[in-house]
């Protein structure tokens, strides 16, 4: 029989930490300070919910060294108690373990090979020549192109499309309706009538890569889309042909990314925001939520551009006073030109 329940002492020997009060209770989930309940760890990391410490009905709690002596409860001190949940929840939380086969309604074409430790579920199609890495979990109706390379212990939720060629890392999660590889928007106008560019590129993603449900990868026009080690991609991202995304960048949900942009490494990227094509974005950048990125950024920090909304009236006034900026300016420029005339001749 599996095992649900381990004590304090335990977690923290995983995982580090210091201890404080019956090292000895057992836990077997985690939960909030407000809905926690006997048997639950649960993490205060910030000094907002303190004041909820009080009624918590938790067996114990993961504090940081400031709040130690906020609680008598049972609780493991940590720098980063956010971190140090994560990391429980994922002990507590693990995978469905993976049971090897291939549903009789899969469809597997000629030459793939599928690792006999891999787990294929029903009515998904896998293409010729394509391979299926060790302790693989494809689910229900996926369907993966010829030619693809998936490594080892990737979970595909159901639905998910995969196209011809495309190059997938280990311990990928991709969760329902994503499609990588679909065609980047590639045309040109030739006589009046819009004339397609053959996508002949891949989308090569790295290891440790989640990617969120109708979130689309654009395989390249001619080199490839490439998502590095450890990217989190949310939920209905728009990522175009030929962009690349640095190492461990985190993009919330509702991005547009458009064709041959360069995301640095280790990013974030609030939910909403547009990235203009052909621009370059340098590493440890953070965006917020609604910008709108209309050229490179070469320095590390934080960027914003949202319009805060007001009443609609007054709104109107000030974005009608916003399309005469470039107007005022050039009048406030020449003021000052006057000015420094006036103090020459005085």
């Amino acid at each position: 029989m599996k095992r649900t329940d381990y004590s304090l002492k335990e977690i923290a020997a995983r995982f580090g930490g210091q201890l404080l009060g019956n090292a000895e209770i057992t836990v077997n989930q985690i939960a909030t300070l407000e809905n926690a309940q006997v048997g639950h760890l649960t993490f205060l990391a910030s000094e907002k919910y303190r004041p909820l410490l009080a009624d918590t009905r938790a067996s114990a709690i993961i504090v940081s060294t400031a709040d130690a002596d906020a609680t008598q409860l049972p609780r493991i001190v940590s720098d980063n108690p956010y971190v140090y949940f994560a990391k429980a929840s994922a002990f507590l939380n693990p995978p469905t373990a993976v049971v090897p086969g291939i549903h009789p309604s899969a469809v597997i074409e000629e030459g793939a090979h599928i690792d006999p430790s891999a787990s294929i579920g029903p009515n998904v199609v896998i293409g010729a020549d394509t391979r299926i890495g060790a302790g693989c979990v494809i689910m229900a109706g996926c369907s993966i192109g010829a030619g693809v390379a998936i490594g080892i212990d990737a979970r595909l939720y159901p639905h998910v499309v995969i196209y011809h060629n495309c190059i997938l890392g280990d311990r990928l999660i991709a969760h329902s309706g994503a499609v990588i590889g679909a065609d980047g928007f590639g045309i040109a106008m030739t006589e009046n009538h819009w004339l397609k560019i053959p996508q002949i590129g891949r989308v090569v993603v790295g290891d440790d890569v989640e990617i969120g449900a109708n979130t689309t990868i654009d395989r390249g026009a001619l080199d490839d889309t490439v998502i590095e080690d450890g990217v989190k991609l949310d939920n209905q991202i728009q990522i175009a042909h030929n962009v690349r995304v640095g190492a461990h960048t985190a993009i919330a949900a509702c991005v547009g990314i458009a064709g041959s942009a360069v995301i640095g490494r280790h990013c974030r990227i609030g939910g909403g925001t547009g990235i203009l094509g052909h621009t370059q974005i340098s590493d440890n950048v953070e965006i917020s939520s609604f910008t709108m990125i209309g050229k490179s950024i070469r320095e590390p920090g934080t960027y914003t551009g949202i319009f805060p909304f007001n009443k609609h009236d007054v709104w109107r006034k000030n974005a009608a006073q916003l399309r005469h900026l470039d107007e005022l300016a050039k009048k406030i420029k020449l003021l000052q030109q006057e000015i420094e005339t006036l103090r020459k001749e005085s």
